[in-house]
């Protein structure tokens, strides 16, 4: 008997999921050899009768996995001269475990620190003030995403996004992503991940080579011939000959957008969306969105827009029961990021809530956008104290103009410590004018929004990377130099961990297309 598959199964809450194994077990008239729950989503519409909603398949066979093999993959011959994969963001490390599948062995070369020392480091910044410019929230195993809640819900439609998933399960992550209609791995289970990721690359003959910064291009005819890589812990420089270069450097990595324009590739300005982070109670968002029975389902997240006459506002990244994080890579600047572990389990409900920029407000240069980032950024220091405190801002207060003295319900939860400060001196007026537009709009969609004791603290300005370094639609090399691969959200091909990942599996494949 072949594979049965019955969709918009609903479970009342408090019903367990072996109920779902019972109706199989009925349909065939015997236990089923193969069961597998294929969606799992959560139907809040009606808060009297919320239920779970599921596509399960079972046969009375047991079946093989769709997916061939990995040794199936068609393989090419290594080049004599090495592909290196400068970033150990989901772009990187996808992009190296497919060449490694493809038979070729990578040099993944990441500026900042191995995963457990890198989360030293942050503890460190947090504790004592002092940054380290190549080990923080932004730089290091994993890329900024590690720190981050582990989201992998997206809004492409690649065919790739279903291998990412799996290739995440293969190396720890929770087999539910598989079926979650928003799945995350959440920031304590990607630690572990990234460093299964990591051991693989090594076993199968790659490297990965850490404190390893990307100085320079050796360029001639049109064509990159070799590297200037520096050991950021030593500084010693090495020039390297390679075949190939995979720039999946994140979306901070500016010195080295500074150095890629000095070498003649062509990049350009990209829209992003700057803001701030804003802070709820978990359970009263737990509330607006389930009603009363709110403690029986995980904790509640939400996702809104709002259309202002002149520009939009939205909220991203929303991290429940999360916190918010330190997230600068360079002194005298003030960043802000959401992270929540897998659980969930912190009293705040946090998200970034930004608006739209684009090029005609910040400059048609590509670097223009970076610059403006980093202008907001040091106006968030310089409110803060100048010593990578935070400002914050109740809502009430900043809906009214009003200066604020202490906090409501809602403390923050930022580590490096806060300071009360009006966010018109950290973000420019007519982002703070939408800002003030959109949260009323929000509050008709989810009650509860505008509380007055919610509180933003000031930036979030790494939204997207502000730069797209151009590539070929075809070769996906750089279209001013060969050899050149622009991969992942920092080269502006993606827009987080899932997009990223499918992208860096993209590159692989067109690197291996041209050894092949």
């Amino acid at each position: 008997m072949s594979v049965i598959t019955l969709s918009d199964i609903k479970l009342p809450l408090g019903k367990n999921e072996s109920e779902l194994v019972k109706l199989a077990e009925k349909k065939l008239g015997k236990k089923p050899a193969y069961f597998a729950i294929l969606k799992k989503s959560l139907d809040a519409r009606d808060k009297s009768n919320i239920r779970f909603v599921y596509t399960i398949a079972f046969s009375k066979a047991s079946v093989r996995a769709e997916r061939p093999p990995l040794e199936r993959l068609e393989k090419t011959k290594c080049p004599e001269k090495p592909v290196v994969i400068v970033g150990s963001g989901p772009a990187g490390l996808f992009c190296a475990i497919r060449c490694i599948e493809r038979g070729i062995t990578p040099i993944v070369m990441e500026r900042g620190a191995p995963v457990d020392e890198r989360a030293r480091d942050i503890d460190a910044f947090v504790e004592t003030g002092i940054l380290n410019t190549e080990s923080n929230i932004q730089f290091g195993e994993g890329g900024a995403g590690t720190f981050s809640d582990g989201k992998l819900n997206t809004q492409t439609h690649s065919i790739l996004n279903k291998e990412v998933l799996e290739t995440f399960v293969r190396f720890g992550a929770p087999e539910e992503i598989l079926w979650l209609n928003k799945p995350h791995i959440g920031s304590d289970n990607l630690r572990v991940v990234v460093k299964n990721m990591r051991e693989y690359i090594l076993q199968k003959g790659g490297e990965v080579r850490f404190y390893t910064r990307l100085d320079d291009l050796q360029i001639q005819g049109g064509g990159l011939q070799s590297i200037t890589v520096r050991n950021v812990k030593t500084q010693a420089v090495e020039i390297m000959e390679i075949s190939a270069l995979v720039l999946a450097i994140g979306h901070s990595a500016r010195d080295t957008f500074e150095t890629l324009q000095k070498r003649g590739v062509e990049m350009q300005a990209k829209d992003f969306a700057v803001g701030v982070r804003i802070e709820h109670l978990q359970s009263r968002i737990g509330f607006a969105q389930y009603g009363e029975k709110y403690e029986l389902l995980p904790p509640a997240d939400y996702k809104l827009v709002a259309h202002t006459p002149e520009r939009s506002a939205f909220t991203f990244c929303m991290c429940p029961g999360g916190y918010v994080m330190p997230a600068t890579s360079e002194e005298h600047a003030v960043v802000t990021n959401g992270m929540s572990n897998y659980a969930r389990e912190g009293k705040n409900a946090n998200s970034a809530l930004i608006v739209q920029v684009t090029r005609a407000d910040f400059g048609e240069q590509p670097l223009d956008g970076v610059a403006f980032q980093r202008q907001m950024e040091r106006n968030a220091y310089i409110a803060g104290g100048k010593n990578y405190s935070a400002p914050v801002q109740k809502l009430g207060d900043f809906l009214l103009d009003k200066e604020s003295f202490n906090f409501g319900e809602v403390k923050p939860t930022y580590l490096s410590g806060t300071a009360f400060a009006d966010m018109r001196e950290v973000l420019p007026s007519y982002i703070c004018q939408t800002l003030k537009t959109a949260i009323g709009q929000m509050d008709k969609r989810l009650h509860g929004f505008a509380s007055p004791d919610a509180l933003m603290t000031g930036v979030e300005t790494r939204t997207s990377s502000p730069v797209r370094i151009v590539r070929d639609n075809e070769s996906l090399q750089s279209v001013s130099v060969e050899n050149v691969y622009p991969c992942g959200e920092g080269a502006g091909y993606a827009g987080g961990i899932t997009s990223s990942a499918c992208d860096g599996l993209r590159v692989a494949d067109a690197i291996f297309a041209r050894f092949s």
